[in-house]
């Protein structure tokens, strides 16, 4: 039980844990916003994250099996999707007030979609829930042990990389070095989204 348990650890880290749309876009709210506004993204994420578990066990790879149409339209739709939230941080005014930091700031209902959309979120569960699900007797509870631990370590990560973001808040102080992050950081969860699409 032990090594299954490192196991999972470990392929969940880093497949959760690399970046990706969910966690580039929490080091830039980190970045531009701080942790406090990006906390309500943060949950956001990490609920739209606990609903692609769910997704993961009941069968989403069986669905997508029989009706191939119904995967391409969730790519795109998630794709364009997280596409809209690069332009959005890509976009945001330079230098921002206390007061217009809450209105600007990816809000919780951002995070939720973002991460319900997100094609590498259900690529990792498929691949987690097939290759690393934990030895339990019982199926159910082998399932639910395995996506609860996914979780703890998503929220780990999702943290870290949201601190790291505000990390590098600093240079965000500085108009055009602010510009140049902000439109790296999008064009970076651009190309996760193609990367996606690619290896699937």
């Amino acid at each position: 039980m032990f090594e299954a348990v490192v196991s999972l650890l470990t392929a969940t880290s880093l497949l959760l844990g690399s970046p990706g749309p969910a966690t580039l876009s929490l080091a830039a709210t980190g970045a531009s916003y701080g942790i406090r506004k990006g906390l309500p993204f943060l949950a956001g994420i990490l609920v739209g994250l606990s609903v692609a578990i769910v997704g993961a066990t009941v069968g989403l790879a069986a669905l997508f099996a029989a009706f191939p149409g119904i995967r391409l339209a969730v790519q795109l739709i998630g794709g364009i999707y997280i596409c809209y939230i690069a332009v959005k941080i890509a976009s945001a005014p330079v230098l921002i007030s206390a007061d217009d930091e809450s209105s600007l700031a990816p809000r919780f209902i951002d995070g939720f979609i973002l991460n319900l959309l997100n094609p590498k979120a259900y690529a990792a569960f498929l691949a987690i829930f097939s290759q690393f699900l934990l030895p339990f007797s019982e199926t159910r509870f082998a399932f639910l042990a395995t996506g609860l631990v996914c979780l703890l370590v998503a929220t780990v990560v999702d943290i870290i990389w949201l601190s790291c973001g505000r990390l590098i808040s600093p240079i965000f102080r500085k108009p055009r070095a602010a510009r140049i992050l902000r439109i790296v950081f999008a064009l970076l969860m651009v190309a996760a989204v193609l990367l996606a699409f690619r290896i699937e």
